[in-house]
């Protein structure tokens, strides 16, 4: 049956409302969760300000509540929601690159109803099961923080396999996100530099093990001289100078969206045969490794988490957020999130 509930509502103007909203019940092949968690990523910047005529949050947690037929999954499932409501049949999908989906259905939270209300419908392929070693609050850093970052490191190692350090410039939720991946994946003493305009996200940054400079000392990162670089700022600036910091046989790894990036061919990739390499999202069969690392390391990986706020303080939970001083800011809906 039909679930009511009363929802936000993102009107605009960083005007958040609340309203009466009716969930439908799961159709064939798709499950009902109830939410427990939702991360606020950056790009929820664009519902805060412009407004959304669904209930917004692509980084959510929630336990299966009701299941359509011809469904697998238990009720009482708990797990996170793939944002991509990929296809599954077309060539990509096939290929198991499930991020560069042909024939994508939805993004749950952008064009889909998805996590800061109570409830959300999805399709059983985009939902994937954490079980009970984890608290739904931090099985969201297996989204964007470890997903994203994680498949920007293995586009990376693609290019060089012999990476020894990285560069990244921008310390918001992903280039945190590449910070705690690269010390998780590569062992806590690789080095990891950053670069950002804030000095209390340089700070966070170093608390996690990682070596910051200014945004603006080009001189420092330059002699870091890393293997490769990643940009998750989406500033031109930051990328070319992240590009031409990387080493011989490195190169870019444009993992933020935004600005453009002006190179010369010559200098900048044919002679250090350097690489410029796009990582969208992640892939859904990077979960389960994922899940492993975070079980194992969820100590650590759970300090990108800087706040857990009930949605009934939703609008300063963005604030907050918006404010540049803070990790991952999750926000819960249940007991145990």
């Amino acid at each position: 049956m039909p679930v009511s509930a009363v929802v936000p509502r993102f009107r605009g103007g960083a005007l958040i409302e609340w309203a009466d909203h009716e969930y439908r019940e799961p159709g064939p092949g798709e499950l009902r969760l109830r939410i427990a968690a939702n991360a606020i990523c950056g790009t929820d910047r664009h519902e805060y300000y412009d407004g959304s005529p669904i209930v917004p949050g692509h980084e959510a947690a929630g336990i299966v509540v009701d299941a359509g037929p011809g469904t697998t999954t238990e009720t009482g499932s708990p797990g996170v929601v793939y944002l991509m409501d990929y296809c599954g049949d077309c060539r990509s999908c096939r290929a198991g690159a499930t991020n560069q989906c042909f024939a994508k259905r939805g993004d749950v939270g952008q064009n889909t109803d998805g996590g800061y209300g109570p409830y959300a419908v999805v399709h059983e392929t985009n939902f994937f099961a954490v079980g009970n070693n984890l608290d739904l609050g931090t099985a969201t850093m297996l989204l964007d923080v470890m997903g994203t970052s994680s498949h920007a490191l293995t586009r990376a190692r693609a290019i060089r396999p012999d990476i020894e350090s990285i560069f990244v410039a921008g310390a918001g939720p992903i280039g945190l996100g590449l910070l705690v991946m690269a010390k998780v994946r590569f062992g806590p003493d690789f080095p990891v530099y950053l670069s950002d305009v804030s000095a209390w996200r340089r700070r966070f940054a170093e608390s996690l093990g990682g070596v910051t400079f200014d945004a603006g000392d080009n001189e420092a990162i330059l002699d870091a001289s890393p293997d490769m670089s990643f940009d998750s700022s989406g500033k031109q600036a930051a990328r070319e100078l992240a590009l031409k910091a990387s080493g011989k046989r490195g190169g870019l790894i444009c993992v933020g969206h935004g600005e453009g990036l002006s190179i010369d061919v010559s200098r900048d990739l044919i002679a250090p045969e350097r690489a410029i390499v796009g990582s969208e999202y992640f892939r859904y069969d990077e979960l389960p490794e994922n899940l492993e690392l975070l079980e194992r390391h969820q100590d650590y990986i759970g300090k990108v988490i800087t706040h857990r706020m009930p949605v009934g303080d939703l609008d300063e939970a963005f604030r907050l957020f918006f404010s540049g001083e803070t990790g991952k800011v999750v926000v819960t809906q249940e007991a145990g999130a």
